[in-house]
């Protein structure tokens, strides 16, 4: 189950990789979400969400992209 925090970093994630179709990146969401968290926090929460399957990391380096139970669960949210 995720907490309000998590389930809004996704939502703000969901919604700027739809727009941008890039990785989204912790410093991103940071300055996206409207939360007052720092990047190293929501990289925490970030790390959760994927190993729960919400989000995957293309690439070592790269931010994060929702994956399909990433998009179902934040139209559902």
């Amino acid at each position: 189950m995720l907490n309000n925090r998590a389930k809004s970093l996704l939502k703000a994630l969901v919604e700027h990789f739809i727009v941008d179709g890039e990785p989204v990146g912790s410093r991103s969401l940071s300055k996206l979400s409207g939360l007052d968290l720092s990047p190293a926090t929501i990289r925490n929460v970030m790390v959760d969400l994927e190993e729960m399957g919400y989000i995957a990391s293309p690439h070592t380096s790269a931010g994060r992209i929702p994956t399909a139970l990433g998009y179902r669960f934040s139209s559902i949210a």
